[in-house]
């Protein structure tokens, strides 16, 4: 279907991203699979949202839960077939819910076909598939390091050179510079275009142009140049949504990923926000206290900045990520209204929301001793900070803060054995507390997160000004209290919300409350921000 303004149906729509190894299990093998998915799509209608985002279900070794493909253009067994894949396109779409499929080409398994053939020879035609350079045994390249801990560069004895790879050694780079791999890329693309798919989430879509020799791994000189010519061989022109992951984006460059010309992708995600809880200069893994001054100034740069020329990806959570309401809201005594003041400020803005599955249910982070977690990432960390002489306790206290696990834990839907996730044992550990968060709970209580979701999503299917308003902040160096206005046409929308859980005792400047409460998470709302209080007025 060929794209026209009104057919940017994505503008409007909210995402929810699944995990599918711990979204449900149908056959008991304990890992979520595709038939799992479908038997929950009606779950996922009633929550209201648009389109699923499919973490990656192809043919994959596993060494990176899927992010490392043996094979684009088939399912994994653990998760079907292809069939099923059918199956999910065409049920979802009976409930007009698109699927947007998860497509890692910065990188391949090294068990994919090409990857076997390039590591026979120099002279094979798939050795220059990926990114080889000269050099002996004991000396690498450069002293680059991969982001899964080690070096970025792996030594093949039959060719007698190194490859590179920005994440796991099981993970080799794609060489973008050749034209033979970017003309495959699309061949792939296309044949899930053919399939009926809604869209695509383009894994870490900036690394692509890399320069390894400069030690440039993302936003490399030919990056937009390969990026608009995979727009015109493949989803140009036509309404599917791609949003392509950009952990190095500032605004100026997310203008060009996502002008409304349609060039390059519908809309990115960036980081930036996510970077904010972080010891500055260091890893992710160094924990410093959340600077919310700091946010309001992020979040509100980037709703200004791309206004009327380019489009925001609304997210707190991820598979990547911690769960939102244990990282900045309180997963204790205001666990609820947290979850929900959390979701309140996010929705209120422009840009399109992405749930991450049990967002909507406010699940959190789960505390497991070592051998609980499965994530490459995190065991490496372990084993690496462990070595140069961290404690145990300050590493474990950073994994329970920041580990991908924290996402990955099993979907809670009910009370019974293994949260209904499966009949078998789960792949990762359930979290504990699913006896106390769970859909079942949920879907029946009126003043639940999920319930409070669904209401959002629908307010902003019911007013234009969610979509289209422009954005300024308000109150921006109040330490406690998160606030902004947008404006459209003759309507102004007011979003306050208490960021803490103390309760405010300086007034609401009246301005603000006029209109009408379109949303609250306190049942009558006063004078006063009661803790994590959250308001949505329209007048």
């Amino acid at each position: 279907m060929k794209t026209t303004e009104k057919s940017l149906w994505w503008k409007s729509a909210v995402i929810y991203q699944i995990y599918p190894r711990s979204f449900q299990d149908s056959n008991g093998d304990g890992i979520g699979d595709i038939p799992g998915i479908i038997s929950r799509l009606d779950y996922l209608a009633d929550l209201g949202i648009d389109a699923i985002w499919l973490s990656p279900v192809y043919r994959s070794p596993q060494d990176d839960n899927g992010y490392d493909i043996s094979d684009y253009c088939d399912v994994d067994p653990m998760f079907g077939t292809l069939t099923d894949m059918d199956a999910l396109i065409s049920e979802a779409g009976k409930r007009h819910i698109r699927i947007i499929m998860d497509l890692v080409l910065n990188h391949s398994s090294d068990e994919h076909p090409w990857f076997i053939q390039a590591r026979k020879s120099r002279d094979n035609p798939f050795h220059d598939y990926y990114i080889w350079r000269d050099g002996s045994k004991d000396v690498p390249p450069n002293d680059m390091k991969a982001c899964f801990g080690g070096p970025a560069w792996t030594w093949v004895p039959s060719v007698q050179q190194y490859y590179f790879h920005q994440f796991s050694v099981k993970q080799p780079d794609l060489n973008w510079d050749n034209p033979k791999v970017r003309k495959e890329i699309y061949k792939i693309i296309n044949f899930w275009i053919e399939r009926g798919v809604g869209g695509f989430r383009l894994d870490v879509i900036d690394q692509i142009a890399k320069e390894p020799d400069l030690k440039i791994t993302n936003n490399g000189p030919m990056l937009h140049a390969y990026i608009r010519e995979m727009n015109r061989h493949t989803f140009g022109g036509t309404d599917l949504v791609t949003v392509g992951e950009a952990w190095g984006a500032t605004v100026e460059d997310a203008k060009i990923y996502s002008d409304p010309s349609g060039r390059e992708f519908s809309m990115v995600f960036q980081f930036e926000h996510i970077g904010l809880d972080q010891i500055p200069g260091k890893e992710k893994w160094d924990l410093a206290p959340l600077d919310w001054i700091k946010l309001k100034k992020v979040l509100s740069k980037w709703q200004i900045g791309l206004h009327g020329c380019g489009w925001n990806s609304l997210f707190w959570n991820n598979h990547d990520l911690p769960r939102i309401v244990s990282r900045w809201g309180d997963d204790g005594k205001f666990r609820i209204k947290s979850a929900k003041m959390l979701a309140t400020l996010l929705y209120g803005m422009q840009g399109t929301p992405y749930i991450y599955q049990g967002e909507e249910l406010g699940m959190t982070n789960a505390s497991y001793d070592i051998s609980d977690y499965r994530d490459i990432e995190t065991l490496h960390m372990y084993r690496e900070r462990l070595a140069k002489g961290y404690s145990e306790a300050d590493v474990m206290r950073s994994i329970h803060a920041k580990g991908r696990d924290n996402a990955r834990t099993p979907m809670q839907w009910d009370n019974s054995k293994n949260a209904g996730f499966s009949d078998g044992e789960p792949w990762l550990r359930v979290n504990p507390n699913y006896m106390q968060i769970n859909a079942e709970d949920e879907t029946h209580t009126n003043d639940s997160v999920f319930a409070y979701y669904k209401d959002l999503i629908a307010l902003r299917k019911k007013y234009p000004i969610f979509i289209e308003g422009d954005y300024q902040l308000l109150m921006s160096d109040n330490p406690d209290i998160f606030a902004y206005k947008r404006t459209w046409k003759e309507q102004t929308l007011y979003v306050i919300c208490n960021i803490g859980a103390k309760e405010l005792k300086e007034v609401i400047p009246k301005d603000y409350t006029h209109g009408t409460l379109l949303k609250s998470n306190y049942a009558e709302p006063g004078s006063y921000l009661k803790p994590y209080e959250a308001r949505i007025y329209l007048k």
